[in-house]
């Protein structure tokens, strides 16, 4: 099915199981620990071998010769796969540093062997033994310095837009503001670690592991073992958090499955935490100049956003200026993106990539243009809302509700309270509130179903779309249920297969609203099947309380199945809506913080978070989203940074006892709000994402509480006590 008109009405706007806040259905097995994730894959009767791998203790440079002769007589040891007795192998698609092979070194902690033994200890002590020298090469490590030397990458990442005459209006612009801000490399951090078991039968091979997107994996695991896709067998149906660092094949499944071919064994490997930061991919840092210019009435005439990120050499930008093309209004603007060489371990996406860091400087610098306008910064705000594309302005959003969404947020928050800079008091807290637009842009992706009807009336649903505790098992047996008039104990669904049509799978904010399109698909196709065989007319039949109706005449769905049942299995493609309407969600978060006088310790009170995304599939799994999303924006406001060792190349804090992520009693009460609304030109849904949305805004919203509260502007996160105490006013 292709998606290339707007949806008029269908099933779905019955909205008697889709809409509804239903909880997860998978929720008992996660709860009961029932639910097995990639490393808990096991049976008693199957020997199972452990792999422990070995990451590189330099930065950049060659391996001359590596020692294995003591691991390979330690006890229990089975076999030790090097990256240089595998030998040179391609790198995958979506790779932009090798997982495994050769000689070459691009970063500290590049997996270089993996040990497989009959204990997971006896693997690590193995390991410890493998002894390596290397041929040190200078790297570069601080994008400080880099930034010095960065290149503007190709077209094909689009890293400068210019409309107008931005340093004309700059120039002559009545209020300016030239401000520079930082953002630091940041980790996934997830739960669960990058992990994997493989198993081979004969020349195929099975992989359990933990991946978002289980296609992607597919095939760049076959370029790297120069196999054909179709002899691996991948599963992930269960995924401890992913956040974007399993978007992409990571090391733990080559090695897995390696270790497994050498070891002639089933093999198990999970990344150790240091490996996860080092090995793995993380949010890149940036250096980010905002310039602004508007007239005394508070209307932008000129807006220039400029980006600084760093990445292995060929590697990709962070596009933080990506929501400045299309937030706010203004006819003269300029957005550019510069790419500096580092080698430091992969920057990739990480939960809202390019829109979180970039909006972490964005709306602080609309914050700062405010004031000194001597504007509220939600009226500034509004004042600069724009309903057309302002880089094209013959392209209209096809919904945007920013407007609403801050007049809501500031009624609820009660932002009519909030005072000057450092005036209001709570014994030795100093109160602040801040306000943030929340922006990401709408993506969609082909998505593939497979929906089963049988004789006993139940729909099964199979497709290879992952559940990265987003809530996918039960919106996507929303979807079929709603389709197929079924209540939800009659569907069962099955994800995180290869075997199953390929989806979207789960990243980018695209996954929820592709998957169930694609699930839409199919069961229009298994509807079209049923009324076929009864020789239902298609166009009147109704399916409602296990039947399907039309006219007079009326079958129970396991009557129409008969013995054999009846399939259904589409693809949704999408058409050029995206072209003629630009496609993006909407919010606005509100936080109050308070600010001790003292110390400069910060501790957020409440939190409220208004988004405007299209029809809400199921406001639990949403609220869900958000308020998770809410409290990475936290840690990313006030305590996450990968510390960077700039003469060795890694990042030190390479644990959770270094890289301080929130915990319960850093989170207050949350809010969040939903606007009513529906987008037609998005999908079949008439919904979008919603997972990514809800980090959008919030670390600048905090940073801007901040400075209400203590007077004190900070442009560099996190923002620590120490970046604060040295401006905080006398203590009275």
């Amino acid at each position: 099915m292709k998606f290339d008109t707007p949806a008029t009405t269908n099933p779905i706007d019955q909205l008697k199981v889709v809409g509804q806040p239903i909880h997860r259905i998978d929720g008992q097995l996660k709860t009961t620990g029932r639910a097995k994730y990639a490393y808990e894959w096991h049976d008693t009767n199957i020997p199972y071998a452990y792999g422990y791998p070995v990451g590189a203790s330099i930065a950049k440079g060659r391996i001359r010769s590596m020692d294995v002769a003591a691991a390979q007589q330690a006890s229990g040891v089975l076999a030790v796969v090097t990256t240089l007795s595998v030998g040179d192998r391609k790198k995958g698609k979506f790779n932009t540093a090798k997982l495994f092979g050769g000689d070459e070194v691009q970063h500290y902690h590049q997996a270089i062997a993996v040990v497989v033994a009959e204990t997971f200890e006896q693997a690590r002590a193995a390991a410890a033994l493998v002894k390596v020298d290397y041929a040190v090469e200078a790297g570069a490590f601080d994008l400080k310095e880099a930034m010095k030397t960065a290149e503007k990458p190709d077209e094909s990442q689009q890293p400068d837009t210019a409309v107008g005459n931005f340093d004309g209006a700059f120039a002559s612009a009545a209020v300016t503001l030239d401000e520079t801000y930082t953002t630091p490399d940041q980790s996934h951090a997830m739960m669960e670690p990058h992990a994997s078991i493989a198993a081979w039968n004969g020349d195929e091979v099975t992989v359990w592991t933990s991946s978002q997107m289980i296609d992607w994996w597919r095939s760049d695991l076959a370029t790297t073992l120069d196999i054909d896709k179709e002899k691996i067998h991948l599963m992930s149906p269960f995924i401890g958090g992913g956040f974007g660092g399993k978007l992409f094949l990571r090391a733990d499944a080559v090695l897995a499955v390696l270790g497994a071919r050498a070891a002639k064994r089933p093999v198990k490997v999970a990344l150790p935490r240091p490996f996860m930061m080092n090995n793995t991919t993380h949010r890149p840092a940036t250096i980010q100049r905002i310039r602004i210019g508007a007239e005394r009435d508070g209307k932008i005439t000129a807006i220039a956003h400029e980006s600084w990120s760093g990445d292995q050499p060929g590697g990709q930008l962070e596009t933080a200026v990506a929501q400045t093309r299309l937030l706010y209004a203004g006819a003269n603007r300029m957005t550019a993106m510069r790419l500096a060489a580092l080698h430091l371990p992969e920057g990739n996406a990480m939960r809202a990539p390019g829109e979180a860091p970039g909006l972490m400087a964005l709306e602080i610098a609309i914050d700062e243009m405010a004031e000194k306008l001597g504007m509220d910064p939600v009226q500034f705000r509004i004042l600069n809302d724009t309903q057309v594309d302002p880089e094209k302005p013959e392209r209209p959003f096809s919904h945007r509700d920013l407007v609403g969404c801050m007049k809501l947020g500031a009624q609820r928050f009660g932002w009519n309270s909030r005072g000057r800079p450092g005036a209001r008091r709570d014994g030795n807290w100093l109160i602040g509130h801040g306000v943030a637009a929340a922006f990401r842009n709408n993506l969609v992706l082909p998505s593939g179903a497979r929906v089963r009807l049988n004789r006993e009336g139940i729909v099964t649903v199979e497709t290879d779309m992952t559940d990265i505790g987003t809530g996918s098992y039960t919106i996507i047996a929303q979807t079929a249920a709603e389709m197929l008039g079924l209540p939800l104990d009659k569907v069962a669904v099955h994800l995180g297969d290869s075997r199953f049509p390929v989806s979207a799978g789960s990243g980018g904010q695209f996954g929820a609203n592709s998957s169930t399109s694609g699930v839409y698909a199919a069961c229009v196709k298994l509807r079209e099947a049923i009324a076929a065989k009864l020789g239902f007319n298609s166009a009147d039949v109704v399916f409602e309380n296990g039947e399907v109706r039309s006219g007079n005449r009326s079958v129970p769905l396991a009557q129409a199945a008969g013995e054999e049942g009846l399939v259904g299995e589409d693809t949704m493609t999408w058409g050029d809506l995206t072209e003629t309407h630009q496609q993006s969600t909407f919010g606005a978060h509100f936080v109050e913080v308070g600010v001790d006088v003292a110390t400069g310790e910060s501790r957020i009170r409440r939190m409220l978070a208004v988004c405007a995304a299209g029809r809400i599939l199921n406001p639990i799994t949403a609220r869900s989203q958000v308020i998770g999303a809410m409290t990475m924006g936290a840690g990313g406001a006030l305590s996450e940074e990968l510390a960077v060792d700039t003469r060795r190349g890694f990042f030190v804090n390479h644990d959770l006892a270094g890289y301080e992520v929130p915990v319960h009693a850093d989170i207050p009460h949350q809010e969040v709000i939903f606007m009513d609304e529906t987008d037609p030109m998005s999908s079949p849904m008439k919904a979008k994402g919603v997972g990514e949305l809800g980090l959008c805004g919030v670390a600048a919203a905090i940073a801007n509480a901040i400075y209400n509260a203590s007077g004190v502007r900070v442009r560099h996160y996190p923002i620590t006590l120490d970046k604060l105490i040295g401006g905080l006013p006398e203590i009275a």
